[in-house]
């Protein structure tokens, strides 16, 4: 019930600006290339939906892959850093320094190396969502129970065995944290992996629809990868709320 009440506002905003949109249009004519009313793009989108769910498709794919890859990386690096503080030394700048470098020019790097493909896409995305998992991560390991970590050194607990008993499971919200991160930058990495090199997809969708000044479509795919990443999004928080389930509940809470 508490969610539902969330919920509304926000709904019932939206639901006015599109009132006030639509009206807008209809009142002072604007041509449907410059800005189309929302009834336009709801016909314009259905007339589409074949090609749109093609590209739909490609798009999901894509990302699920790239966010699969990539988190799988961040928390694989993540361990090993804090496993070897003296490998984090030299490691850790390099990461902080690799998110300097902007996608739209990493990306034709990448197509030169590897060709044209769905390998450089899927690089792309899996670099985007690596990041804030491993830094999530990082910060999550380093934040154990200072006590919980003598108490285990003191029955004689080693390196490994404090690392799966208690800074590993104490690290899991933050990992949750860099998962919702990623989820939330993965659909709109895929859509510019895809504005590289690419036959399908939504943001070849979206390239091709605003060069035939079909801005109607455009705003229809641009609602489709903000719907992606909404429910991205939703399925790692459920995922999270079932994981944690553990937890204790604080004091006074409902």
């Amino acid at each position: 019930m508490a969610s539902m009440r969330a919920v509304w506002p926000p709904l019932l905003v939206l639901a006015l600006l599109l009132l006030i949109w639509e009206a807008a249009v209809r009142l002072w004519n604007v041509e449907p290339w410059l800005l189309p009313a929302p009834s336009r793009i709801m016909l314009d989108a259905w007339e589409a939906r074949e090609r749109l769910a093609g590209h739909t498709l490609a798009t999901l794919r894509l990302t699920l892959l790239g966010f699969a890859g990539g988190t799988a990386a961040g928390f694989a690096l993540a361990a090993l850093l804090h496993l070897l503080p003296v490998l984090r030394s030299g490691v850790y700048p390099l990461l902080l320094l690799s998110q300097n470098v902007p996608l739209i020019a990493l990306g034709p790097l990448l197509v030169v190396m590897l060709g044209f493909g769905l390998l450089p896409k899927l690089l792309l995305v899996m670099l985007v969502c690596f990041f804030p998992v491993c830094i999530a991560m990082l910060g999550g390991l380093g934040g154990s129970d200072p006590a919980l970590d003598r108490y285990l050194r003191m029955i004689g607990a080693g390196r490994w065995r404090r690392f799966v008993s208690l800074e590993l499971p104490g690290s899991v919200t933050h990992l949750f944290s860099g998962l919702k991160l990623a989820a939330s930058y993965s659909v709109t990495s895929a859509v510019v992996a895809e504005w590289i090199g690419s036959d399908k997809g939504i943001g070849i969708f979206i390239l091709l629809s605003s060069k035939g000044f079909k801005t109607s479509l455009v705003f229809a795919g641009v609602v489709i990868v903000v719907l992606l990443s909404l429910l991205l999004f939703a399925a790692v928080s459920g995922t999270e709320r079932l994981a944690l389930r553990w937890r204790p509940r604080k004091e006074g809470a409902a």
